[in-house]
């Protein structure tokens, strides 16, 4: 960025990374999903590699197709990008479409497994616990780590500006094994948290004359301790993919039954 030739500056592409970052989800549709949003970033930057009117409009409407992957990774493809106009104009645009329809799916993989899943579930679960535990220590990491990864997403684009089409080439099929790790990564850590984090006991207590036998600590924690909660969480991953409710309505399912539940005494604290 500090080479005479280039036209953009570090200020340029800081600027094209806070544009995008900013409206990634909020102009969202249908049609072109973040089509919109790439546009709104990247404008400003193509208009300073594309002082001729027409180069600059033909570039906008290149950028305005269809775009989806996960916000994280676009930074890298809008990057990279950027780069392949500045070096060779109006004649990059199709190589341009071609390579973020090529890289946006497989980076999508890693972005939404690293982002969406791992990285929510594990921190998010720890902070979570800390907090119910009255450990406020959670909350500040989870605070202090959004902060840090907001600077690092802008360091993503810079990445992909310099070195971001070498980055996703030489990757290449290593991205899906990446993936499958990472994946198998964050399974492995919801069910160790499944235990300590959901909570389900069972009020209701056998009788007969004078023996009692308690359900929840007699009979199902024999069978496997933290067996409800087991499936309890197996039932609403069941739910979300299956797509036939909400997160929001199965959260509130699963609030009310935990309320009717417990008004009849089967679940207790």
């Amino acid at each position: 960025m500090n080479n005479p030739e280039t036209k953009l500056t570090k200020k340029d592409i800081n600027q094209a990374a806070f544009r995008y970052m900013f409206m990634a989800c909020n102009i969202f549709n249908y049609e072109n999903q973040q089509g919109p949003a790439v546009v709104y970033g990247l404008e400003k930057a193509l208009r300073k590699i594309h002082p001729n009117d027409e180069d600059y409009v033909a570039s906008l409407n290149n950028q305005f197709k269809y775009f989806n992957t996960t916000t994280w990774m676009a930074n890298l493809l809008l990057g990279a990008s950027l780069a392949m106009e500045e070096k060779d104009g109006v004649d990059s645009l199709e190589a341009v479409q071609n390579f973020k329809t090529g890289m946006m799916g497989p980076l999508a993989g890693v972005g939404d497994t690293l982002v969406w899943v791992l990285y929510p579930t594990i921190m998010g679960s720890i902070a979570a616990y800390m907090g119910l535990e009255g450990n406020p220590t959670g909350a500040i990491i989870w605070l202090l780590l959004n902060i840090f990864f907001l600077f690092f997403r802008f360091k993503l684009f810079s990445i992909g500006y310099t070195s971001g089409i070498k980055l996703v080439t030489v990757l290449g099929e290593k991205i899906s094994v990446f993936t499958e790790a990472a994946s198998v990564m964050g399974l492995t850590v919801v069910g160790a948290l499944i235990p300590s984090v959901v909570k389900i006991n069972v009020g209701l207590v056998f009788q007969s004359g004078k023996v009692e036998l308690p359900i929840q600590s007699e009979i199902l924690d024999s069978i496997m301790p933290a067996l409800l909660p087991a499936l309890l969480t197996i039932a609403v991953y069941k739910l979300i993919a299956s797509k036939k409710m909400t997160v929001i309505q199965i959260i509130f399912a699963v609030i009310i039954l935990a309320l009717v539940l417990s008004f009849f005494g089967v679940l207790s604290v």
